[in-house]
């Protein structure tokens, strides 16, 4: 069989291939990509076609095995897309909420330690802990800068807490 009637018959096959092709991609535009793809896979392996045998049966295998080839090669992408995807990156819903016990719990536990100590030291403790400096702490308790230093008032609040 020469390949312009090899080519003739295979288009005479082409309604018949549309119709198969839709019940696959049941999309217009996809079932004609298909049935291209299986003309050129058909045109390509013309060779391997035996002239005794039935072409719309083997344009059909042709055209099957594309379509699951194709189908496979769409769910292998879509599975690396959401495996490279970082989870952080998903937008928080409003419907999520943040568990604030353990927070809470220790904000009274740190409270209750700040009760239990002198307001010279609870005091420059909570100021230094609310992102103010030294000498900006020694300004609002209205003492030098030294005197504060020098109480080591930092130093032995942390000790209190922690003890």
């Amino acid at each position: 069989m020469n390949s312009t009637n090899f080519s003739t018959r295979i288009c005479d096959c082409r309604a018949q291939l549309m119709q198969s092709a839709l019940q696959f991609t049941r999309n217009n535009d996809d079932a004609d990509d298909l049935v291209h793809d299986t003309l050129l896979k058909a045109i390509r392996y013309e060779s391997k076609f035996e002239e005794d045998s039935n072409l719309k049966g083997w344009l059909f295998t042709i055209m099957k095995n594309t379509f699951i080839n194709n189908y496979k090669s769409l769910g292998r992408r879509s599975v690396v897309f959401i495996r490279n995807i970082d989870p952080w990156l998903y937008p928080i819903t409003e419907s999520t909420s943040v568990n604030q016990g353990e927070a809470k719990m220790v904000s009274e536990d740190i409270s209750k330690a700040l009760e239990n100590l002198q307001p010279a030291y609870a005091i420059p403790f909570v100021i230094y802990f609310q992102g103010y400096r030294y000498h900006e702490i020694a300004e609002q308790m209205n003492i030098p800068i030294g005197t504060h230093l020098s109480r080591y008032q930092m130093f032995f609040a942390r000790t209190i807490l922690q003890g």
